[in-house]
């Protein structure tokens, strides 16, 4: 091998491994460069750009007003535009400050694969094909002319291991209910397929023969002159250096100009599709947006024999993408080691490339020439590094900003821009001209980031670059995040973690997960240790890490490791009593005048009765959940208490209503909430109180006797025992706001504490109950307990495409009063519904474990998939609930479904399953 290397490094022209044996050097700062200066090699894209080529554009001034204005020529804006003129939008406007895909459309590979680990992800990529392919229907009936470069060549992932096979399988499965053909290929198999690829270290291959191949440049000039073809105007080397806004209800801030260099537009929208240059746009409107931006990088070959016709690869485990580009291939992959682009992109960085930096890309050329031999003879022609935008949590930002009303986003895309254009675009024209998307977008919704962590570099830092090093790692269901941890802890954190805690954090809250046993503990303890960035980018990787080593044990599609102990925790609070710090759930105030009229507005139940505390839904105008909460009437003795009032922050002499919500959809749930109130224009005011209150939740049989022991509090009448009844009392001199709720299906109490007082409340109860049998359990109990008992977790088996009446919350529904979407709600309550939320019990005797996006089988075909999965510590089997449509006619019972034959498909392996409209462990 040395020999042969020595040899090539004689030859001129620059091979590979000539290449990347050359001593490393230096590399100078970002900075547009054409050539590499170290190796010679041309810097550059492997097809005609729209700097070279021109676009569609339009002529005269600028309009003086606007329905929308789109800021960001590449393939994002672009394809918004499209679909704002195919939503009938005309008077829509495009500003790009250079020309269109000067940023980083014009460098981007051009890639479109079709499955992921997300139903959501698979219906946006989807729709980008059928764009594409579909003549009849697709992009090329409104482009005219404009070939958008589609080839559909096929994709082709590489498995090297078993537990990337099966995530593979998962995939396939998922799939296969959205119609994507694919099928899991033998090594022997994917020779044949690939004849140049090396299959000795090969598992299996997921081959999917519909991916396919773009041109950036002509997926972006199809959308802008479709879109200009139907009305929509664009201007090129536009800058925009001001946006303004203008005060609405109750302070809160509108969009209403854009100012540029051309001229001032009126508007009441923005859509921000910057791609890197997004933080700036958004800072010009006061809105934190939260991407950072790295180089990325890939090569092109010269010339390969043989590679025509071959469909790209994704070869996961080496971090490796390889792409057909005519007669030759490009490659390229993501680093643990990728360089930030610590300065903000200069605005007339346009059309521009850095030097690639061969030390960092060498792991790619290594994993290439090992994957596809023939390469170590091939000589490269260009290096293409440009700016690539990349998020906290790798899934782009989109939505109406949380900070200012009618500034949308579509930008951080995470080099997956061109695949997702086209669905994207159709939903956030959705958004920009019906209110909302017709997907459930939560996982892409700018508002599952609280402002105060959007705006906070440090954070976005870690997170992005944990994303990105982990771009192409298995995703397991258990998987954990160590970037960016820590951010927010209560007071009854280091208490957990003496106890054993393996924490998990949602929405930048550390919360408990489950606890090790007390042999684990003596071994070390699970402590959360600042980022270490994978031992790259300048710092030593951890050694020994407790808590890494304990959430890596659950890396599995099999059963996790911490599985017994996690059912232990769950027939410990069945046949005995658990305590669960929840303390990381939303909490919010709302008070004022018109406190009562919005409550009736907002929420589908008749809440607020007092010393009651309530569970409901609040809807979208077309009757979609939006959240599940629970609401109750503020005592008027704590508002008077001491610590409580403090931590309330009410008008002491308006009525007050409590609201608590999840944890990971706080912000969410809040904005929803702010925007109702600003619409109909409600003199009532929303206070987050997350911060001030914890939350402490008793459940279990002797959790009345635990609670006796610590209270003078009478707890044998109706207004203590009753569910649903709220009623402050004392813990051992402790004043907390006691509920009579359960999110576990027992007997149990929750308790609403002044953070101050939660360590005394928690030990209080702990020391009275420990002699009981009282333990500390955590969230991934109660996702066990709580799907047993058939309760619905908002965003898995409850979202916002789902009415209540669909997912089996009719009776949450009132009919005695009109709310946000009872509109929807009457109509379905009069003419029936044709798709309902049902409940699977998996095969006792199959032992296969479920975690959800496992396909839904109905007398032989895939009808639906697996929204959520669970187990029942009672019978020993899993759960999961899905939503299955029903024929014309026909009336959805128990008895329907049991005449039909259910199976649930798991990585191509179907179990029998009963099925019925709720859990059989109610």
């Amino acid at each position: 091998m040395f020999r042969r290397l020595r040899r090539f490094s004689s030859v001129q022209r620059h091979t590979i491994w000539d290449i990347a044996l050359k001593p490393w050097v230096h590399m100078s700062p970002c900075q547009p460069c054409s050539t590499s200066s170290r190796s010679g090699v041309k810097s550059g894209v492997p097809y005609t750009s729209l700097h070279d080529a021109g676009a569609e554009r339009s002529t005269g001034s600028l309009p003086s007003e606007a329905d929308c204005v789109v800021i960001g020529g590449g393939v994002a804006g672009c394809s918004a535009l499209y679909h704002l003129t195919k939503l009938g939008m005309k008077n829509v406007v495009l500003l790009e400050s250079a020309k269109l895909t000067a940023g980083t459309t014009w460098h981007s590979a051009g890639l479109v694969w079709r499955l992921r680990p997300s139903d959501v992800s698979i219906e946006l990529l989807a729709h980008t094909r059928d764009l594409l392919h579909d003549e009849e229907n697709g992009l090329r009936v409104d482009c005219g002319e404009v070939d958008p470069g589609w080839i559909q060549n096929g994709g082709l992932f590489v498995a090297n291991t078993k537990e990337r096979l099966d995530e593979y399988k998962r995939l396939m499965t998922l799939g296969s209910y959205y119609g994507i053909e694919s099928s899991v290929l033998s090594p022997k198999e994917t020779k044949e397929l690939y004849p140049l690829m090396n299959v000795d270290d090969v598992y299996g291959t997921l081959y999917s023969p519909g991916d396919g191949i773009v041109e950036p440049a002509g997926i972006a000039q199809a959308y802008n002159r479709a879109a200009v073809k139907h009305g929509a105007k664009v201007f090129e080397e536009c800058g925009v250096f001001a946006i303004e806004t203008k005060e609405g209800f109750q302070s809160s801030r509108q969009v209403s100009a854009v100012h540029t260099n051309l001229g001032v537009i009126r508007t009441n929208c923005v859509l921000n599709a910057a791609g890197g240059w997004a933080p700036s746009v958004g800072a010009l409107a006061g809105v934190r947006v939260p991407l950072v931006v790295m180089k990325h990088a890939y090569v092109v070959t010269e010339a390969v024999e043989g590679i025509r016709n071959t469909p790209s690869v994704r070869d996961h485990n080496a971090s490796l993408y390889v792409k057909l580009q005519g007669d030759s291939l490009a490659f390229g992959g993501y680093e643990s080691n990728p360089i930030f682009v610590d300065k903000k992109l200069s605005s007339d960085f346009n059309f521009g490339l850095y030097e690639l930096d061969w030390e960092v890309f060498s792991a790619h050329m290594q994993a290439a020439i090992h994957r596809i031999p023939c390469l170590e003879h091939v000589g490269i022609k260009s290096t293409v590094c440009g700016p690539e935008s990349f998020t906290p949590d790798h899934h782009p930002l989109m939505g109406e900003s949380p900070e200012v009303r009618g500034f949308f986003l579509s930008c951080g895309y995470n080099s997956a821009g061109i695949m997702l254009s086209g669905g994207c675009g159709k939903q956030i024209a959705e958004w920009i001209v019906h209110g909302r998307p017709s997907l459930d977008m939560f996982t892409y919704d700018i508002r599952r980031y609280a402002p105060a962590l959007a705006g906070n570099d440090g954070w976005c830092r870690e997170r992005s670059h944990e994303s990105l090093a982990t771009n192409f790692g298995v995703f397991y269901p258990h998987d954990e995040r160590l970037a960016g941890r820590n951010m927010w802890k209560d007071p009854l954190h280091q208490e957990l973690l003496k106890a054993g805690c393996v924490y998990e954090e949602r929405h930048c809250w550390e919360r408990p997960g489950w606890f090790m046993t007390s042999e684990e503990r003596e071994i070390g303890l699970p402590e959360i240790l600042p980022y270490d960035y994978q031992g790259a980018n300048g710092h030593a990787a951890h050694q020994d890490y407790d808590y890494k080593s304990a959430v890596e044990q659950d890396f599995s599609f099999r059963q996790p490791k911490s599985f017994e102990k996690i059912v232990d925790e769950c027939r410990t609070c069945r046949n005995t009593g658990a305590l669960f710090n929840m303390s990381s759930f939303g909490k919010f105030i709302l008070t004022g005048k018109d406190a009562r009229r919005a409550a009736d507005w907002l929420f589908t139940n008749n809440v607020g009765r007092e010393g009651e505390v309530t569970y409901t839904c609040m809807l979208n105008k077309d009757g979609g959940t939006e959240s599940d909460v629970t609401v109750a009437k503020v005592p008027q003795a704590l508002m008077n208490t001491q610590g409580f009032s403090q931590a309330i922050g009410g008008d002491t002499d308006a009525e007050s209503l409590y609201i608590a919500c999840g944890g990971a959809v706080t912000t969410y749930v809040q904005c929803h909430m702010q925007r109702v109130l600003e619409d109909k224009q409600f003199n009532a005011k929303l206070i987050d109180i997350t911060p001030e209150l914890g939350l402490l939740s008793l459940q279990g049989p002797i959790s009345k006797e635990v609670l006796q022991l610590c209270t003078e509090t009478d707890l044998s009448t109706a207004d203590t025992t009753q569910y649903g009844k709220q009623f402050p009392l004392e813990i051992n001199g402790e004043r907390v706001w006691a509920m009579r709720m359960s999110y576990v299906g027992e007997f149990g109490y929750e308790f609403h504490v002044p953070m101050e007082s939660l360590v005394a409340v928690y030990r209080s109860l702990m020391s009275a109950g420990q002699r009981l049998g009282l333990r500390n359990a955590g969230y991934r109990a109660i996702d066990f307990l709580s799907a047993e008992k058939g309760y619905h977790h908002w965003h898995s088996d409850l979202r916002t495409t789902d009415t209540p009446l669909e997912a089996g919350l009719g009776f949450l529904c009132s009919k005695t009063k009109d709310y946000y979407g009872s509109g929807v709600i009457q109509q379905q309550q009069n003419s029936g519904i044709s798709r309902r939320r049902i409940c699977l019990v998996s095969d006792k005797e199959s032992g296969v474990p479920l975690f959800g996006n496992e396909a839904i089988v109905c007398d032989g075909k895939v009808v639906s998939y697996v929204r959520r999965a669970g187990y029942s510590c009672s019978s020993d089997q899993w759960l999961a609930f899905g939503y299955i449509e029903t024929e014309p006619g026909v009336k959805l019972t128990d008895k329907v479904l049991a005449g039909r034959k259910y199976e649930i498909e798991q990585m191509g392996i179907r179990t029998p399953a009963s099925a019925s409209l709720k859990s059989p462990f109610v």
